[in-house]
């Protein structure tokens, strides 16, 4: 090789994954509202919320349900709002704005609990399909082979990236309401209407707290990543727009669905309530897609937190793993568990996006962040990393007590405990706010 073809060879730019990973998304790779309200509704469009509907609808009289879907709705919405927000300004997913918050290393906290979550996510997604689709065939013995072969299947379009889940969604989204107005209509039918359904009692085996934690737990890991699809966002109008159309609308309509199939028939288990309905084949065509487009987003999630992770430009690799970790849970049965995880998830996880509001709204709010691919950050943002603690704390003791609203009350506490840490830090001369890169001195 000639030194002229080295020294081409060295100056050819490296290529870069066009979902920028461990990036901003510059400008011109940006998309339109249609395109990101497509894959955010796919991604919401999301069965197992259903599944979380007709636990509380099974559990709650009518009116205690509607109460408890609308208020853990607004909740979420608002709380994903926000990050949304911060995700279209500054052109970065949640594990990098992680960074700014809690530090290189602390920010890997973030990766494992993110994508973690995601491939738990994941794995139940691909239970319940695999349950619904050998229930309604009588294919039991078959079960962990379409575990299988569906987690595979699905973990493909997520490898393509955003284009993939973007087509998907786009298929996917208007069959999911076709089932959704399916299942509304025949429970009407079958209770006797509106003033029938409002005279069901549920068994009450679900406090009202509880309930919207789980309402809150659907989507607070899914939630609190909306910044790695709201960074393609042309603006931040199209950010909130889309997030509130997908977090707070069509997420509630899921929930809100699911759980009138749980209160008319008494039936926890929304795999049963459709074969009660008799909708065998069509259901399942209709959620098969359902599944696969909420997973092909979960998998790009836990594509992004491990390449934040490890620190490598492509979230590739990291798909294929968190499949197969996902697959092996699925087999363990993990979509057995869904009350208790969604409870946990509403604890642990609204925090972590409480610390990142808090830290843009009363730390940068005045300040430019500094520039990512130059900025100093320190290991460890140790008041973040503290309000974060306090948040998880206040989350699960108030859950754990039954007092208020056991989400909010964390997001909250975290949120504001950010410039309470932050000042008593500074009162002892201690400031790890991430700092602009030092200029260059000139040369004499």
């Amino acid at each position: 090789m000639t030194s002229e073809t080295s020294a081409t060879t060295r100056s050819e730019p490296p290529k870069v994954d066009p979902d920028y990973p461990l990036t901003p998304v510059p400008r011109h790779a940006r998309r339109g509202m249609a395109s990101l309200m497509v894959v955010l509704l796919g991604f919401t469009f999301f069965t197992p919320t259903m599944f979380a509907g007709a636990e509380i609808g099974a559990a709650l009289a009518f009116g205690d349900l509607v109460g408890v879907i609308v208020i853990g709705s607004v909740l979420l919405g608002l709380y994903v709002g926000g990050i949304a927000v911060i995700g279209a300004r500054t052109g970065l997913t949640t594990v990098l704005l992680s960074r700014y918050t809690l530090g290189r290393v602390g920010a890997k906290w973030a990766d494992l609990l993110l994508g973690g979550t995601q491939v738990g996510w994941y794995a139940v997604t691909v239970g319940f399909l695999a349950v619904i689709v050998s229930a309604a065939f009588g294919w039991e013995t078959a079960t962990p082979a379409i575990i299988v072969i569906g987690s595979v299947l699905m973990g493909i379009t997520a490898y393509y990236g955003y284009r993939g889940m973007e087509l998907l969604s786009a298929i996917s989204v208007p069959l999911m309401t076709i089932l959704l107005l399916w299942v509304l209509v025949r429970a009407l039918g079958d209770a006797g209407g509106v003033s029938g359904l409002v005279q069901l009692e549920g068994s009450g085996a679900i406090a009202w707290a509880t309930g919207i934690t789980i309402v809150v737990g659907t989507f607070a890991s899914g939630g609190t990543q909306v910044a790695n699809w709201s960074r393609f966002a042309a603006t931040t109008r199209h950010a909130i727009v889309t997030a509130g159309a997908a977090f707070l609308l069509a997420n509630g309509l899921m929930l809100g669905f699911g759980a009138i199939g749980g209160l008319v028939y008494g039936e926890p288990d929304f795999s049963e309530v459709l074969i009660s309905q008799g909708l065998i084949v069509w259901g399942v065509i209709l959620l098969l897609l359902n599944y696969w487009t909420t997973n092909d987003n979960a998998a790009y999630a836990f594509g992004v937190a491990g390449a934040e992770l490890f620190n490598v430009g492509s979230k590739k690799p990291f798909i294929v793993g968190g499949v197969a970790i996902a697959t092996v849970l699925a087999l363990t049965g993990i979509y057995e568990a869904l009350q208790t995880y969604l409870v946990l998830l509403g604890v642990f996880i609204p925090p972590l996006g409480g610390v990142i509001i808090g830290d843009h709204v009363f730390v940068w709010r005045k300040h430019r962040l500094p520039d990512f691919a130059t900025a100093h950050i320190p290991a460890v943002r140790w008041s973040c990393l503290a309000a974060y603690v306090l948040g998880v704390a206040v989350g699960y003791t108030t859950n754990e007590l039954g007092l208020g609203i056991p989400p909010l009350q964390g997001i909250v506490a975290a949120a504001v405990a950010v410039p309470v840490f932050e000042a008593l830090l500074r009162t002892v001369g201690v400031d790890q706010r991430p700092t602009a890169a030092a200029e260059p001195e000139e040369s004499a």
